[in-house]
């Protein structure tokens, strides 16, 4: 192969997306992606696709989903989420310890960014599913979210490398990027393996796109802590770190919040990899309509502290610090049917059992289980509608006072749901 101007390393949406923007300033550009055909585009493939961006009015969203019906104006409040509001939900969620140069790109460039996505083929659509709530014969959107890729992780993943196909962008499939090759000149481009043989691949750039390290577990146990390596992945099996692994032993600075991540609620039956036949469904969200407990059945998070998207990506990790590294999601019967679907888990927990996991793998037996009147929700059961008022979903978390332990009162119409694993 001759010289490339641009090497990326990855095929996700950040590889892609700096591929595509490569080729548009004219250079020539490669990328490597680890994994097969069938599961590239990292984990951006397992992502449900929603995208945060600053707008101002329903015509700013119009610019990136130009589709949008004269009904679906009619009837939906879209709201505004201005680049202030961005700014102070950051600030928020991560108190106040984002690298502000890139706080300041993020919410700024925003929208301008998915303008270029759309232009580059990604569709948008508004999040009806999962963000917004019939009020008063209108929908309402909340929690600062309102555009996602149609499709979600897996369309956006296919929009962009048609793009790529298009711009003439090679990709090199099951390729490993095993080193940096670099002198005193600077790096100089990539050793690769692919399908067991490994050559040089020389550039004028490299680009690393690659993620983070959540697929190694020793650098999970490393990094994050004890019990980390017990953590369930809920995205792909080839992110193990190998990016920042290159840059470091040529001297890259370290830098960022090395002990913490991205740790959701996870399904205690989902393999240990993610599903692509599942998604992101793994994910158990709904406890804001409900309480969470432990094996002792004690509470241990306030389940209605905040939107649900200001919370979810942080309880994980709570999970993981309670005995056994599994909790109980409980709902009353008020909440049947609302809250986020998990439609596609029966399938996913019954290939489970069908190839011989053990029972209390399956979370159908558990030592340390909490002793209350409470009735199994079985895994995957269809939870269909939603509520016509948010205030009833939204504020449902004001009927269970923040208490170390379950009351009494409240053990006998309940529904549990063995739910809550870790990451």
């Amino acid at each position: 192969m001759d010289q490339q101007d641009v090497i990326v390393v990855g095929a996700g949406n950040a590889a892609l997306c700096a591929a595509l923007s490569a080729r548009e300033a004219g250079a020539r550009v490669t990328v490597l992606e680890r994994a097969p055909v069938a599961e590239r585009g990292g984990n951006s493939t397992f992502t449900a696709g929603a995208i945060r961006v600053a707008y101002g009015s329903v015509d700013d969203l119009v610019e990136l989903i130009p589709d949008l019906s004269e009904e679906e104006k009619r009837t939906t409040d879209f709201g505004t989420y201005s680049e202030d509001q961005y700014f102070d939900d950051l600030a928020r969620v991560t108190q106040h310890r984002g690298d502000p140069d890139l706080v300041e790109l993020l919410v700024r460039r925003s929208h301008p960014t998915l303008k270029w996505l759309r232009g580059n083929g990604v569709r948008f659509v508004p999040i009806y599913g999962r963000q917004a709530f019939k009020v008063g014969g209108k929908f309402k959107f909340w929690g600062g979210l309102t555009v996602e890729v149609s499709g979600g992780g897996p369309g956006l993943v296919e929009a962009l490398h048609t793009a790529a196909e298009r711009a003439g962008i090679e990709v090199l499939y099951e390729a490993r990027a095993v080193a940096l090759l670099a002198d005193d000149r600077g790096v100089t481009g990539v050793r690769v393996r692919q399908k067991g043989k490994t050559r040089e691949l020389r550039a004028k750039a490299v680009i690393l796109a690659c993620g983070g390290f959540e697929a190694n577990a020793e650098w999970r146990t490393r990094y994050l802590g004890p019990n980390w390596d017990l953590a369930k992945v809920r995205g792909t099996r080839f992110n193990t770190g190998d990016g920042i692994r290159m840059a470091l032993e040529i001297g890259a600075q370290p830098r960022g919040n090395w002990s913490g991540c991205h740790a959701v609620s996870w399904d205690r039956n989902a393999p240990e990899f993610g599903d692509l036949a599942v998604g992101d469904q793994f994910q158990k969200h709904s406890y804001p309509f409900g309480i969470m407990i432990n094996a002792r059945g004690e509470r241990f998070v306030d389940e209605g502290a905040e939107f649900r998207n200001y919370t979810y990506a942080k309880y994980g990790r709570a999970v993981l610090e309670q005995p056994g590294q599994f909790a109980w999601q409980i709902f009353d019967p008020d909440h049947q049917g609302r809250g986020r679907h998990h439609r596609a888990i029966g399938r996913a927990s019954r290939r489970r059992r069908q190839a011989g996991v053990p029972a209390y793998r399956r979370g159908i037996q558990s030592r340390g289980a909490p002793r209350h009147s409470l009735r199994p929700q079985r895994q995957g059961r269809a939870r269909r509608g939603g509520a016509e008022n948010p205030q009833e979903q939204l504020g449902e978390h004001d009927r269970h006072p923040a208490v170390p332990g379950l009351r009494g009162d409240v053990r006998h119409h309940l529904h549990v749901r063995r739910a809550a694993d870790h990451q």
